[in-house]
């Protein structure tokens, strides 16, 4: 995978800084045009993510209730039975989800405990959703198991800029996640990579961020943007959130750089008005997770979701 391509040239870290900076309207008019360009602009990609696994994660990402160091209240649970996740994604896809993502908190899947994952993928496959999943770092020869099981998508998030990281996560650096990302694309599945921002990070680093994943090469087939869900207990929070119109913002310039990407709005719509959601349509987001739960924290439950859609005119993929 080279990392830095030709084509990402015109979208420098100060090119997507400056993008930020534009006026509002133009900003959102430039994003408006270029989506429309590559998509149909009253169309959403609806998607379901479940947590397979939860808790007990040895990391030490700033941002999750699931690591084990950090006292959230999230209880460390075992790898859920096959049927339970069929039965999940039956009801995610009565609901109106194409794609449906398993996530699991692991640092990385020993051979153990992918051997289930696969089972999973192949049902989940056999029910004609789409597959994605999270299952944190891949060793040598996991993600061509994953795609021969039926996996469709695997989400491996840089969250933030590389000069910022260290103020995030300390178990693991960068180039890791880099090397995972290489592997997926070599087995020949799509990436799903985007990131999280109201970390307290500066809006160069959310530029950071942008031009790392404008940079992949291809670039990632989904790019979920995060508005950082605050849990108490972890060292984020109190974090002072990210102004809403700065999301949007985020949002725009990820259209603009990746236009061919799916965009979605990911966590932390649970706190957005429906005003700011509109706006994130707007600024080229089509794709959103639905229903009540994203991981361990709320979202948006698939009723309000789908009113939200009606007012606006919006039909689902």
């Amino acid at each position: 995978m080279n990392s830095t391509p030709a084509a990402s040239a015109r979208f420098d870290v100060d090119a997507i800084e400056a993008l930020l900076n534009l006026p509002f309207n133009d900003l959102l008019f430039r994003a408006q045009c270029i989506h429309r360009e590559h998509f149909d602009a009253n169309r959403v990609q609806l998607s379901t993510l479940l947590s397979i696994k939860t808790g007990g994660c040895p990391e030490d990402c700033g941002y999750c209730p699931q690591a084990s160091r950090y006292h959230t209240g999230v209880e460390n649970q075992a790898l859920m039975p096959l049927d339970d996740v069929l039965k999940a994604a039956r009801t995610a896809k009565e609901n109106g989800a194409t794609r449906f993502c398993m996530g699991a908190a692991w640092r990385g899947p020993k051979q153990k405990d992918l051997e289930p994952v696969l089972e999973m993928v192949k049902a989940v496959r056999g029910l004609g959703l789409e597959t994605c999943a999270t299952l944190g770092m891949l060793e040598p020869g996991q993600a061509e198991q994953l795609k021969s099981a039926g996996l469709d998508y695997y989400n491996h998030n840089l969250d933030t800029a590389p000069e910022y990281y260290g103020e995030i996560i300390g178990t693991r650096v960068y180039q890791d996640r880099l090397d995972t990302l290489e592997r997926v694309r070599c087995a020949g599945l799509h990436v799903c990579c985007g990131g999280i921002v109201g970390m307290g990070e500066t809006r160069r680093v959310r530029a950071g961020l942008i031009a790392q994943l404008a940079a992949l090469d291809p670039q990632p087939e989904s790019v979920p943007i995060n508005n950082l869900t605050q849990v108490e207990g972890t060292p984020l929070h109190g974090t002072a959130p990210i102004d809403p119109l700065e999301f949007v913002r985020t949002i725009a310039a990820a259209r603009i750089t990746m236009p061919r990407s799916m965009v979605r709005l990911s966590a932390g719509r649970q706190n957005m008005s429906e005003a700011i959601q509109a706006l994130c349509f707007l600024a080229g987001a089509n794709s959103i997770f639905y229903g009540e739960k994203l991981l361990t924290t709320g979202n948006p439950a698939a009723q309000q979701d789908r009113a939200l859609l009606e007012k606006l005119g919006i039909q689902p993929l």
